[in-house]
C-alpha cells in the first residue's frame, strides 16, 4: 500500500516561518504531516513567502495536481489583503478554481480562515480596522467555498490562541514554534474526526527553546522589518486613504456602511461564481441572500 499523498500550498505560514529547525523552516504542515498515517506520509510542500492567491493558482496548483495528493491544504490570503491591488472578486474566483481542480481529482481538501494582519500587528483603529475588514471578507469566502467543496476547514481566525504572545513568534504576524504546533494539532483533529488521519497526533509540546528575547528583536529589526516592507510597500498610500476615509465615516456616524459596502462585495463574487456554474443564477441569488442577511425576492 503507497503512503499517504500530501500536498500543502499558500504562503509564509505554511512554508513554516517562525518555526526554525537546523535544516530550515519546519511550520504546521510538516508536523501534521507527520500524523497522517502511521507510516510516513509522501509529503510536499510547495508554498512559499510572500505568495497570494494568484501565485497559488499559476504556480503551485499545477505542481500539485500533478502530485495526485489525497490530502491538500489551500490556506492563503493575508498577501492579498496587504496590496494596493487587493479585490474579493478576483480572490474567490481564483480560490474557487483551485479548490474546483483538487477536489475533481478526489483530493481531501484541508482550508483555514486567519486573523487579520492589523490586529496582530497593534496598528492604531484607522489603520487596522480596513485590514480587519478585508481579511473578514477573505474569510467569508473561504468559509462559503470551504462549504460548497465539502473541505475540511479550521476556525483560525479567533480564539485565545491571537492573544498568548508565547503561541507567536517576534513580527506578531507568524506563529512560533508553539503556535505552529496547535496549528498542526488542530488541523490533525478535524482531519482525524473526519477519518483522513489515522496516525499519531502532533505534539503540542516544544522541540527547540523558544528564541531569546533579544534574537527575536534583533530578527524583527533586520529580516522582519524587510519582509513587512516588502509586502506593503504598494499598499501604504491606499491604506492611508481607507484610513481618511474610516476617520470620516466614524465622525459621521456611518461606519456602517463601510461593513456593508464589504459584506455586498462578497456577496456579489460569490453569487458570480454560483451564476456561472448554474446559467439561471439562481442558486448565485440564495447565495447573496444569505451572506447579506436579506431574504430571496
Amino acid at each position: 500500500m503507497r503512503p499517504v499523498r500530501y500536498v500543502a500550498l499558500g504562503d509564509s505560514l505554511t512554508q513554516g516561518v517562525g518555526d526554525p529547525t537546523p535544516g530550515g523552516w519546519r511550520g504546521w504542515a510538516a508536523l501534521l504531516a507527520d500524523g497522517l498515517a502511521e507510516e510516513p506520509a509522501e509529503f510536499t510542500n510547495l508554498a512559499v513567502s510572500g505568495a497570494r492567491t494568484r501565485d497559488v493558482l499559476e504556480r503551485q496548483t499545477a505542481e500539485g495536481l500533478r502530485r495526485r495528493p489525497d490530502l491538500v491544504s489551500v490556506v492563503i490570503g493575508v498577501n492579498d489583503t496587504l496590496r494596493g491591488t487587493f479585490d474579493i472578486h478576483t480572490v474567490a474566483a481564483r480560490l474557487d478554481r483551485v479548490y474546483a481542480a483538487f477536489t475533481a481529482q478526489g483530493a481531501v481538501l484541508l482550508t483555514a480562515c486567519l486573523p487579520d494582519p492589523g490586529a496582530m500587528l497593534g496598528l492604531p483603529g484607522a489603520l487596522a480596522r480596513p485590514l480587519a475588514r478585508r481579511q473578514r471578507a477573505v474569510n467569508a469566502v473561504v468559509h462559503a467555498l470551504s462549504d460548497r467543496y465539502g473541505a475540511v476547514h479550521l476556525h483560525a481566525a479567533r480564539g485565545a490562541w491571537l492573544t498568548d504572545r508565547a503561541l507567536w513568534s517576534a513580527d506578531r504576524l507568524h506563529p512560533g514554534e508553539r503556535g505552529h504546533r496547535q496549528l498542526a494539532v488542530r488541523f490533525h483533529a478535524l482531519l482525524a474526526d473526519a477519518g483522513v488521519a489515522t496516525g499519531p497526533a502532533p505534539s503540542p509540546e516544544p522541540e527547540f527553546p523558544a528564541p531569546a528575547r533579544t534574537a527575536s528583536l534583533w530578527w524583527l529589526a533586520t529580516a522582519g522589518t524587510g519582509w513587512l516592507v516588502r509586502r506593503c510597500t504598494d499598499l501604504l498610500p491606499q491604506l492611508l486613504g481607507l484610513a481618511v476615509d474610516e476617520v470620516r465615516h466614524r465622525a459621521r456616524g456611518t461606519g456602517a456602511r463601510l461593513d456593508l459596502r464589504a459584506a455586498r462585495a462578497v456577496s456579489v463574487a460569490l453569487a458570480a461564481l454560483a451564476a456561472a456554474e448554474r446559467p439561471d443564477g439562481a442558486d448565485g441569488v440564495d447565495v447573496a441572500c444569505r451572506l447579506s442577511g436579506g431574504v430571496r425576492p
